[in-house]
């Protein structure tokens, strides 16, 4: 597929922000990527990767036992079903296109081996904004190239392929991406990769992220409504769509309002 970038608009038509994915990917090697990456990927992700041949029935059934006893959802997608929808399939949520999902996933596994298809998952997986690939979102995020990762950053960046939007420390609710790189660890823990008190320790261990590079106008407002976009129609029909989004913001009275503001706090 073409992606095509989205632009959001104030109401009189100002152009506040061009969003863009799918072109900042650099592609990486299995090989070259430190071995917490790819755990802390398969802990979160797909815990039964190398057990199941592309479709895991036993998180299935985990996750219809969890979406009843709890009211809410949980996902049972394998990381080889993920690559196949991100690479192959329409991100529209029908029983057709989950068929479809299922049968290709059980020949890539067919195809391609467990490091192939990983490799894959790693190059091709949505981390936000125009960062595709982990090798382009350890640049972005840290401006380190993913291969000198540490524990910490890494458990971060497998957090954020299952909801770009909703975990972005760019966007309006930050600490949610804390919120998951903790989950990651505890995973971790979980299935016997890192002690607890390794997970501790990079709990601890502050993150220094890089400041967004996009010009932006109206940052938060725009992130708000990207955010609202992506929960009704998936963030990669808002990511890649080419919607036009035209707002309610007013650009201009927004910038006279802010010197206002800020010309009477400095007071």
């Amino acid at each position: 597929s073409s992606p095509l970038t989205t632009e959001f608009y104030d109401r009189e038509g100002h152009l506040l922000y061009r969003l863009y994915e799918g072109r900042n990917r650099s592609l990486t090697k299995l090989s070259e990527l430190p071995p917490y990456l790819i755990q802390a990927t398969i802990a979160i992700e797909d815990k039964n990767f190398y057990e199941h041949n592309g479709i895991d029935f036993l998180a299935i059934v985990r996750a219809i036992h969890y979406n009843l006893s709890n009211n809410s959802l949980q996902g049972a997608s394998t990381i080889t079903q993920q690559l196949v929808k991100n690479t192959l399939l329409t991100p529209e949520k029908t029983y057709t296109r989950k068929i479809k999902e299922i049968f290709l996933s059980f020949w890539a596994e067919r195809i391609y081996t467990k490091d192939e298809i990983l490799q894959m998952y790693l190059n091709e997986s949505p981390y936000g904004g125009p960062a595709w690939g982990v090798e382009a979102a350890a640049i972005t995020y840290f401006g380190k190239s993913a291969k000198d990762l540490t524990l910490a950053e890494s458990a971060f960046l497998a957090g954020l392929p299952a909801s770009p939007t909703e975990y972005s420390p760019y966007g309006s609710n930050p600490e949610k991406s804390k919120e998951r790189q903790l989950n990651v660890l505890r995973r971790m823990v979980e299935d016997g990769y890192i002690a607890s008190s390794q997970a501790e320790d990079a709990s601890k261990e502050p993150l220094v992220l890089q400041p967004q590079q996009n010009n932006i106008l109206a940052p938060h407002f725009v992130m708000y409504v990207k955010e609202l976009l992506s929960q009704k129609y998936g963030s990669r029909v808002v990511s890649q769509g080419g919607l036009k989004v035209y707002t309610t913001l007013d650009l201009d009275l927004q910038d006279k309002i802010q010197d206002i503001v800020k010309d009477e706090i400095d007071k």
